[in-house]
């Protein structure tokens, strides 16, 4: 059976508490899905990074992959650069099937649930 993985990607910091909430959303995916492979992955000053988490989880037995970007705007990382490091990772990995999905802040519950805890 092929396995299933997300990849949340994000920025990366050098602060330690910075990746507390991204590793946070994949312990919630975890608990929901204990069959799904998760893995955290940054752009840059953090580690894994796409290539990485993509390879680490391959060797765990991932065949399709869903990457997830957590930026709330869509500036140049999520429009570039992560679309051209997904290229290079569907042309690594040619049998690997790769969704990328759009931004976080470009979801509508997102945008009604942060304005939720404004309000609240």
């Amino acid at each position: 059976m092929d396995r299933r993985g997300i990849i949340l990607f994000a920025h990366g910091s050098r602060d330690p508490l910075w990746h507390a909430p991204i590793e946070a959303v994949a312990e919630a995916i975890r608990a929901r899905d204990s069959k799904l492979l998760v893995c955290c992955a940054y752009l840059e000053l953090s580690t894994p990074d796409l290539a990485q988490a993509a390879t680490n989880l391959i060797a765990a037995g991932a065949r399709q992959l869903r990457v997830f970007p957590l930026f709330l705007g869509v500036g140049k990382h999520a429009r570039e650069d992560l679309p051209r490091l997904v290229v290079q990772l569907r042309t690594q990995h040619p049998a690997l099937v790769v969704e990328l999905l759009p931004a976080a802040g470009e979801h509508p519950q997102l945008i009604d649930l942060m304005a939720s805890i404004a309000l609240s």
